[in-house]
């Protein structure tokens, strides 16, 4: 039970996010992203969530991935990504389509 209410939190606050974070400009590229081992997933209808690079303190940090369930049926999860902007590199969060 506990373990279905925190991932129903984190997939709720995954789909928050997008809508609170900024553009944060980093000058350092992202190192190249570390090659998981997806773990069996917890039930039925679970989308994997592959991990990703944030930024923290001066550093790139690894956020691994994640088994969560959908918003909706249906629900594409998009992953995030880091592109080059305005002479830096910008993470795009991850969110649901």
């Amino acid at each position: 039970m506990k373990k279905r209410l925190l991932l129903g939190f984190a997939s709720a606050v995954m789909m928050v996010m997008p809508a609170l974070s900024a553009d944060v400009i980093v000058n350092v590229r992202p190192p190249a992203a570390i090659v998981e081992t997806r773990p069996v997933a917890p039930g039925v209808g679970y989308v994997w969530t592959p991990g990703y690079y944030r930024y923290d303190g001066g550093r790139h940090v690894w956020v691994g991935g994640a088994w969560v369930q959908p918003p909706r049926p249906h629900a594409v999860w998009v992953a995030h990504k880091w592109v080059h902007r305005r002479g830096g590199w910008v993470l795009v969060e991850g969110h649901w389509r």
